[in-house]
């Protein structure tokens, strides 16, 4: 007789947690899901191994922005939906890069799921684009079949990271590093990327400049200091948004030094951000960035999958990747940023992301839902 199946997730570290109940669940360890994800071969389901993988993808604000539905009816599918209430509204009016979050996810569940022998059919939005922003249809149908084809990118799901940090700049990313990325990168998305001083002080500057221009519009900013979760038991109750916690941050959190208000402008909190942020941002020897034809929805979804795949490539190379794309928001204040963007790397198709490439310190991984909180039965 086969165990039951809580039983099963119990041993691979999974246990279901209803979508609604999400905000009752305190994980002891708010990074515990990177070192679940290899667990999640004990269950038995395919999808929900790959799943567990998938939830580790990078997304904008962290915002986790993903329900996967499974039907009952086609047990070797997923159809995965944009969760509403996660989305940006203010600094990503159009769901731009919350479709590029979801596109990422959908990669790696594929990777997970070749690493196993399986194949996947992508469907992108089988019901129809929304415009001008997401609505309750699915993102795209991920449906399993027999095949796949393991991919040695996903050798490094588990150690990818976003390093915001400052990089060396004693040392500069070797010509054969930059051709491993674009290898990685498939049309329609294009890559390109520069270690030529000049235009790598340009986009320096851009992206200060487009940071500044986000931390002082105050729907922008407050956007950013609403989704923080200061100190370990905030984060450990709600592993998403922008985490504050660590040594030299619980004190100050535990002192009511350290809050939301403290983060707006003028205040102690705020000129703190700014500190660590310009010096960051100067300590960048290359930058990389991908362009589509065009802004359909697929095509954001495709370079939501390509970012993924860049990001692994990147840590296969010993090299940090840390996505500066607020000059590619598209919320009024950011107009100027934005045109300077899409001009300068545009190449007549639509920059989708920007990122500060290098070599950085070692980072402890983004606090994560585990799988088994995003998904939904249909």
């Amino acid at each position: 007789m086969s165990p039951p199946r809580r039983q099963i997730l119990r041993a691979a570290g999974l246990l279901l947690v209803p979508l609604g109940a999400r905000g009752q669940l305190v994980q002891a360890d708010p990074a515990a899901p990177w070192a679940e994800a290899p667990l999640a071969r004990a269950y038995p389901d395919p999808r929900l191994r790959a799943l567990a993988w998938a939830v580790l993808a990078p997304n904008p604000h962290n915002r986790q922005p993903w329900i996967a539905e499974l039907p009952t009816a086609a047990p070797d599918t997923v159809l995965l939906r944009c969760d509403l209430d996660r989305r940006l509204p203010v600094t990503d009016p159009f769901d731009r890069q919350i479709t590029i979050g979801l596109g990422a996810f959908a990669e790696l569940f594929r990777m997970a799921a070749a690493a196993e022998g399986l194949g996947m059919e992508l469907v992108p939005f089988p019901e129809g684009e929304p415009q001008p922003r997401l609505d309750g249809r699915p993102v795209v149908r991920l449906r399993l079949t027999p095949g796949g084809v393991a991919d040695p990118l996903f050798a490094q799901a588990a150690a990818r990271r976003s390093a915001k940090r400052p990089y060396d700049m004693a040392r500069p990313v070797p010509a054969e590093a930059l051709a491993a990325l674009a290898a990685a990168v498939a049309p329609p998305t294009r890559f390109a990327a520069t270690t030529a001083p000049g235009r790598v002080a340009a986009l320096r500057d851009l992206a200060w400049r487009a940071w500044q221009v986000e931390a002082t519009t105050p729907a922008a900013h407050g956007e950013s200091v609403a989704l923080m979760r200061l100190g370990r038991a905030a984060v450990a109750a709600q592993p998403d948004g922008i985490s504050l916690y660590g040594p030299g941050l619980e004190e100050g959190v535990a002192a009511g030094q350290i809050t939301p208000e403290a983060m707006l402008p003028g205040r102690p909190g705020y000129d703190m951000m700014v500190q660590r942020y310009r010096p960051m941002l100067a300590a960048t020897p290359a930058y990389v960035w991908t362009t589509t034809p065009g802004n359909s929805r697929a095509e954001a979804l495709a370079a939501g999958r390509d970012w993924l795949r860049l990001n692994l490539a990147a840590t296969a190379a010993g090299l940090s990747l840390h996505p500066v794309s607020q000059a590619l928001q598209e919320f009024p204040e950011m107009e100027g940023p934005y045109r300077e963007a899409q001009a300068e790397l545009g190449e007549g198709g639509v920059v989708q992301m920007l990122g500060r490439l290098g070599y950085g310190p070692p980072v402890p991984p983004t606090p994560r839902w585990p799988a088994t909180s995003r998904i939904r039965a249909a």
